[in-house]
């Protein structure tokens, strides 16, 4: 780190920051690590994220095979929400114990743990071994994601950081694609365990070449673990995870459960804040919060994570009932919104790498996001063909590549170097907070709807009914149904449109700090 690049990030502190905690020292210089390390280190850390990606997707088709092998139909819902949840939770903690202790060790445990959780759910007997067995693998996978855009950010200066930035959203993309497909077709040709065991040879490459590739562990200065803010933060974050999973489907909304857990989420948050402020290393430092990129940055990939999870859930939903695709039909015609995405994540990293401004792109990105949703609202309302929506799918998937990479690289340019890892992983922490409310937030919009919409008191409960149900009713009823689902999504739609013109409003103010040039 050069002289002047410690007087930028002097200057990045207002004046109320001299009484916080500051960031913690980093250690010596080393020597910059030639490009073909970089370059193994950086498929070794692709191959670590493509495990926690994966796993968010493939269990998905598995799921009835569990059920009939196992039992516990009423606990299936815990497969998927075991995993998110203890993946959300421990991110920030990787993020501040790999500041203080060095990524290598931390990468390390995370990849254990999730080669573990992937063993134990394998081999598990019961539905509670099972779910168990994915909190563990979650735990890892918390690690991995954060872990991995910070690994980079070490590596390479934050000028070069944009095209690898695009190629861990490309993963993203897909994995997304990929994950259900691969799910099953493990399940169909193999057995549903092997959904897991598939991650060990995978995981152990990833261990290898990270553990020849990596820096040595380097002793940093730490100040103690804040065991309370921690605590704090992950009950918080447990507690809105399963408000937002149980409310609207276990519980109603306005039950006596879900307002006590958001009572609780509140209070454990509202409590953090005082604790963080006197902690002599806090688990979430204030002072990140007085950076106005890192604010914008956070609020920015946040709302777009709220849209774009939101409306991913549904999309296929939309192609399978409105516009009689099958399963898998509804799946491939994702991939145009992947195939966007991918495209320019990469192209916009590296036009940030040649020109050294990033802005720009956020701010086209979201723009084109804005009225893709919107085209999506009216497409939905108007019953338009397919290749309608695959169009507008590309537009938002070429804006969306061009925003949550981008972004991430404007952040890590804007904190102090000791605050890397707690920076990277608390915007994905709150990104992911983003995605699992966009999710309860479309479903609650899509219930109400057809609620309110659909034909009642014919004996059938036609908000709960599977699609093959639906499919099955008499025509004219049929009609009516999928009527009433086009005014839901395109409702859903609206709102999505809502909150990535609120991202661009946000973004729009972003300050455009030089890219360092040196890590």
């Amino acid at each position: 780190m050069s002289l002047g690049d410690a007087q930028e990030d002097a200057l990045l502190q207002p004046d109320d920051q001299q009484t916080a905690a500051p960031a913690l020292p980093m250690p010596p210089p080393q020597a910059a690590a030639d490009p073909r390390t970089v370059r193994r280190a950086i498929a070794g850390i692709m191959l670590a994220l493509t495990l926690a990606s994966l796993d968010g997707n493939i269990v998905g088709p598995a799921l009835p095979k569990i059920v009939s092998d196992l039992g516990g139909l009423s606990h299936l819902s815990w497969v998927v929400t075991a995993f998110a949840v203890a993946s959300t939770a421990s991110t920030p903690l990787y993020g501040k114990l790999s500041d203080q202790y060095g990524r290598r060790p931390a990468f390390f445990v995370s990849i254990g743990l999730f080669l573990l959780g992937s063993v134990c759910c394998g081999a598990a007997h019961s539905m509670t071994e099972l779910i168990g067995a994915r909190a563990v693998q979650g735990a890892g996978a918390g690690g991995l994601i954060a872990l991995s855009q910070t690994t980079i950010a070490d590596l390479v200066s934050p000028r070069e950081r944009g095209r690898y930035q695009g190629m861990v959203a490309a993963v993203f993309a897909v994995c997304s694609v990929a994950g259900p497909l691969l799910g099953g077709v493990i399940t169909d040709e193999f057995s549903w365990p092997w959904i897991f065991y598939i991650n060990l040879p995978v995981g152990i490459a990833a261990l290898a070449i990270l553990a020849i590739t990596l820096p040595p562990h380097v002793q940093r200065h730490s100040r103690g673990i804040d065991l309370a803010g921690f605590g704090l933060m992950i009950g918080g974050t447990c507690t809105a995870l399963l408000a937002l999973s149980w409310g609207g489907t276990a519980y109603p909304w306005a039950s006596a459960p879900i307002l006590g857990l958001a009572g609780i989420t509140v209070a454990m948050f509202v409590l953090l804040v005082p604790v963080e402020r006197r902690a002599r290393e806090p688990a979430l430092p204030p002072r990140l919060f007085a950076n106005s990129v890192f604010v914008r940055g956070v609020a920015t990939s946040s709302l777009a994570a709220t849209s774009m999870f939101g409306a991913l859930v549904f999309i296929p939903l939309f192609f399978q009932l409105v516009l009689g695709a099958s399963a898998t039909e509804a799946g491939l015609r994702m991939a145009p919104m992947m195939g966007g995405l991918i495209v320019s994540s990469i192209v916009g990293g590296r036009l940030v790498t040649r020109t050294g401004r990033y802005k720009i792109f956020p701010v086209i990105g979201l723009c084109g996001a804005t009225l893709a949703f919107g085209g999506m609202s009216l497409a939905a309302l108007e019953h338009a063909g397919a290749n309608t929506f695959d169009a507008l799918l590309v537009i938002l998937g070429m804006g969306m590549g061009l925003v949550l990479p981008n972004i991430t690289t404007a952040v890590q340019n804007a904190v102090a170097i000791g605050d890397l890892g707690v920076a990277t992983a608390t915007m994905a922490f709150f990104r992911s907070l983003g995605g699992a409310f966009g999710v309860a937030l479309s479903g609650t919009i899509l219930a109400g709807t057809l609620h309110d919409a659909l034909p009642q008191g014919r004996g059938l409960d036609l908000v709960h009914m599977g699609l093959t149900q639906l499919r099955s009713l008499p025509a004219n009823l049929r009609i009516e149904v999928t009527g009433a689902y086009g005014h839901a999504l395109a409702l859903m739609f609206a709102i999505a449109a809502l909150c990535t013109a609120a991202a661009f409003a946000i973004v729009l103010a972003l300050p455009e700090l030089p890219l360092r040039g040196a890590k």
